[in-house]
């Protein structure tokens, strides 16, 4: 797996940014079962370049607190049965499969760390389980995908062990 990890926010991080990747997208494509070896990027920011960037691919003028960019169109979340059958998925160097980019605000990891009374370690893991799933499909945008994905966050985070409650 290649994880390609940029780090551009210029406050203080006291977390293992590089441990909680690893865990929670490793946690994540066992989880769903993806059969591959897997790429991916992620860009740890701050609000304002994020904002820059939702404004620009969604037309949304404000800050979030994740942004997901996946590279595949499956014919339904988490399916990734017939992928190997169009070549352009995968990195013609490694052969790993190009999942997409990820873009987390840290200003946000810590604003909603002490809002939900979790550590950002948490937050910053709970956000990338929450991206990785849109990364292999799934969505949010009525009721039933919303509980769906909180599910699933749910299993990936208890199962690599990132509980509310930790430190």
């Amino acid at each position: 797996m290649t994880i390609s990890t940029e780090v551009e926010y210029q406050g203080q991080i006291s977390l293992d940014i590089d441990t909680i990747l690893s865990d929670i997208i490793n946690a994540s494509l066992d989880y769903e079962g993806c059969p591959f070896e897997c790429e991916l990027s992620v860009l740890i920011t701050d609000d304002e370049a994020i904002q820059e960037l939702n404004s620009q691919f969604r037309d949304i003028d404000r800050s979030t607190d994740v942004l997901s960019f996946p590279m595949i169109d499956y014919a339904s979340p988490g399916d990734f049965s017939g992928l190997e059958e169009d070549e352009t998925l995968f990195d013609p160097d490694t052969g790993e499969l190009v999942l997409g980019d990820i873009v987390i605000s840290m200003d946000h990891v810590k604003t909603q760390a002490e809002l939900y009374g979790h550590s950002e370690k948490r937050e910053l893991a709970f956000l990338v389980a929450h991206s990785m799933l849109h990364l292999m499909g799934y969505d949010h945008m009525d009721d039933e995908e919303r509980e769906d994905m909180e599910r699933r966050q749910e299993a990936i985070l208890t199962g690599a062990g990132y509980t509310r409650d930790m430190a």
